[in-house]
C-alpha cells in the first residue's frame, strides 16, 4: 500500500477543510426546499415569493461569482475563502431570525454573497495545492462528488432539523459548520499567489443586472401574465444588459470574463453541459421535496430521507469517472452522462397522482447515475482549459454555469410547473391550494401535470447540452500549457 508523505497528508487535509465548506454552501442551495410548506404556513409566502426565497440565494451566488473569483485572483483566495464563510454564517442566523417573506429573501441574497466568495476559492485553492496531474483528477473527482453531495444532503438534514426544530434551524446548522471551516482554513490551506491588475465593476455590474432580470421576469411571469410590461420590460433589460456585458468584456484590456476562453470548444461545450445538467436537477429537486410531502404525504425528514438514494448514487459514480474516462474518453463520458439525465427527465413526464415512491427512487437514481459521468470530466474539462494564474476566474466561471443553470431551472420550470397548474385547477393561488395541502385528489393530479409538463422542459435542455458536447468536446481531455502568454497558450493531449 503507497504510503502518504507529511506534504501528501496536508493536501489531502487541505481537501477536507475545502470540502466542508463545499458541503455548507451546496447544502444550502436544497436544505430548505424541505421547509416551504412550513414558509407558506409561517410567513404565508405565495409561489412567487417561494420560488424568490430559494432563487433569491442561487441569483446573487451566481450573479457575483465572476467578480468574487477575480477579487480571489488578485488578492488571495484564502483570504477570500475566510471572509466569504464569516459573511455567510453572519447571513444564516440573520435569515433564521427573519420574520416577513421579504426579509427573508434579503438575508437570503446576502447569503448568496457569503456563498459566491467561498465555492470558487475552494476548485481555485485544490488547483493551487494538487499539482500532480493524477492527483489533481482525484481531487477533482472527490470535489464535484462532494458538491452533488452536499445537494442531496440538504433535505434529509433539512427534514431532520424540520422533525425536531423551527424553520430557522436549517439556517442555524450552518453556523458551526463555517467555523468548524474557518478553523481548518486558518491552520491547514496554505496562501495563494496574487495577480495584479484593475478590477471590472462595469462588467460585474452589466453581469448582475442582465441575469437579475431575467431571472425576475421569468419568476413574476405566471402571476403577472408573460405579456404584461413588466415582464416584457424585464426580459429587455436582460437583452440589453447581456449585449452591453459581451460589448464592455471585448473592450477590456482586463476583463472580467475573457470570451476568447469560449473559442476553445473543450471549454464552451462543458460549460455548457454543466449549465444544462443543473438547470434539471434544480428543477427536479424544487418539485420532489413538494412532491413528497404534498402528493404522497411525507413529512419533512421523512421526505428529505427517501431523497437521500440520490447522493449516495451520486458519489459512488462519481469517484468511478476517472478511470471510465481513461478508457473511454471525455467526450463519451460526459455525453452519456447527459444522454442517461435525459432519459431520466423524459421517464419523470410519466408520473401521476398515483404513483407510488419506488418511481421516484429509481429515477432520482438514474438521474444521480447520469450527474456522476458528466460533473466530474466536466469539471475538469473547464479547468483544464485556463492557465492555473486564472485559476480563480476559471473556477468562478465553472460555478457559474452551475448557479445560473440552477437559478434558470428554478424559475423556468418552477414558472412553467405553475402556469400549467393554475391552468389545471383553474384557481386565483398556487399558494392557497398548496397551504390547502394538496389533499384532493384533483388538485394532486394538477399539481403532478405541471410537474411532468416542468420536466419535458428539463429533458428538451438537457439534450441540447449531450447534442453540444457530441459535437465540439475533443474526444480527450486537454490541458494548457501556461507557458506563454495566454493568447498564446497552446493544448497538448494527456
Amino acid at each position: 500500500m503507497k504510503q502518504l508523505t507529511p506534504a501528501a497528508d496536508r493536501r489531502w487535509a487541505a481537501l477536507a477543510v475545502l470540502c466542508v465548506a463545499l458541503i455548507v454552501v451546496t447544502m444550502d442551495t436544497t436544505i430548505l426546499n424541505v421547509a416551504l410548506p412550513s414558509l407558506v404556513r409561517d410567513l404565508h409566502a405565495g409561489a412567487s415569493g417561494l420560488a424568490w426565497i430559494v432563487d433569491g440565494y442561487t441569483l446573487v451566488f451566481a450573479g457575483l461569482l465572476l467578480t468574487a473569483g477575480s477579487l480571489g485572483d488578485r488578492y488571495g483566495r484564502r483570504g477570500a475563502f475566510g471572509t466569504g464563510l464569516a459573511l455567510f454564517a453572519a447571513a444564516s442566523a440573520a435569515s433564521a431570525l427573519a420574520g416577513t417573506t421579504g426579509q427573508l429573501v434579503a438575508m437570503r441574497a446576502l447569503t448568496g454573497v457569503g456563498a459566491a466568495l467561498v465555492f470558487p476559492a475552494t476548485l481555485s485553492i485544490l488547483i493551487h495545492v494538487f499539482t500532480d496531474p493524477q492527483e489533481r483528477q482525484k481531487a477533482i473527482a472527490v470535489w464535484a462528488g462532494t458538491a452533488g453531495i452536499g445537494i442531496g444532503l440538504g433535505p434529509v438534514a433539512g427534514g431532520f432539523l424540520l422533525r425536531h426544530f423551527s424553520w430557522g434551524s436549517v439556517f442555524w446548522v450552518n453556523v458551526p459548520l463555517c467555523l468548524l471551516a474557518l478553523v481548518g482554513a486558518r491552520f491547514l490551506l496554505p496562501p495563494s499567489d496574487r495577480t495584479t491588475g484593475k478590477l471590472d465593476p462595469k462588467g460585474a455590474a452589466l453581469s448582475i443586472a442582465g441575469l437579475g432580470a431575467l431571472v425576475y421576469g421569468i419568476i413574476e411571469g405566471p402571476d403577472r401574465g408573460w405579456s404584461s410590461s413588466l415582464v416584457l420590460g424585464s426580459f429587455a433589460v436582460a437583452l440589453v444588459a447581456f449585449a452591453s456585458f459581451v460589448a464592455v468584456e471585448l473592450g477590456q484590456r482586463e476583463p472580467m470574463l475573457d470570451l476568447r476562453l469560449f473559442r476553445n470548444p473543450r471549454f464552451s461545450a462543458a460549460s455548457l453541459s454543466v449549465t444544462t445538467l443543473y438547470f434539471a436537477l434544480f428543477g427536479v429537486i424544487f418539485f420532489q421535496t413538494q412532491h413528497l410531502q404534498f402528493v404522497l404525504g411525507y413529512d419533512p425528514l421523512g421526505a428529505g430521507l427517501r431523497s437521500l438514494p440520490f447522493a449516495v448514487v451520486l458519489l459512488v459514480v462519481a469517484n468511478t469517472t476517472p478511470r471510465l474516462v481513461a478508457r473511454a474518453g471525455t467526450r463519451a463520458v460526459i455525453v452519456t452522462g447527459l444522454s442517461v439525465v435525459a432519459a431520466a427527465m423524459l421517464l419523470r413526464t410519466q408520473f401521476d397522482a398515483g404513483s407510488t415512491y419506488a418511481a421516484i427512487f429509481w429515477n432520482q437514481c438514474l438521474f444521480a447515475l447520469g450527474m456522476g459521468l458528466t460533473i466530474a470530466p466536466a469539471t475538469a474539462s473547464i479547468m483544464g482549459s485556463v492557465p492555473p494564474e486564472r485559476a480563480g476566474v476559471g473556477s468562478a466561471i465553472n460555478d457559474t454555469t452551475r448557479q445560473v443553470g440552477g437559478a434558470l431551472g428554478v424559475a423556468v420550470m418552477g414558472s412553467v410547473g405553475s402556469s400549467a397548474f393554475r391552468r389545471a385547477i383553474d384557481a386565483d393561488s398556487v399558494g392557497s391550494a398548496i397551504g390547502a395541502g394538496l389533499n384532493h385528489k384533483a388538485v394532486a393530479q394538477a399539481f403532478v401535470h405541471g410537474q411532468n409538463v416542468a420536466a419535458l422542459i428539463g429533458f428538451a435542455v438537457v439534450t441540447v447540452g449531450a447534442i453540444g458536447a457530441w459535437r465540439f468536446l475533443p474526444r480527450q481531455a486537454r490541458v494548457v500549457v501556461p507557458s506563454v502568454p495566454m493568447e498564446l497558450a497552446v493544448e497538448v493531449d494527456v
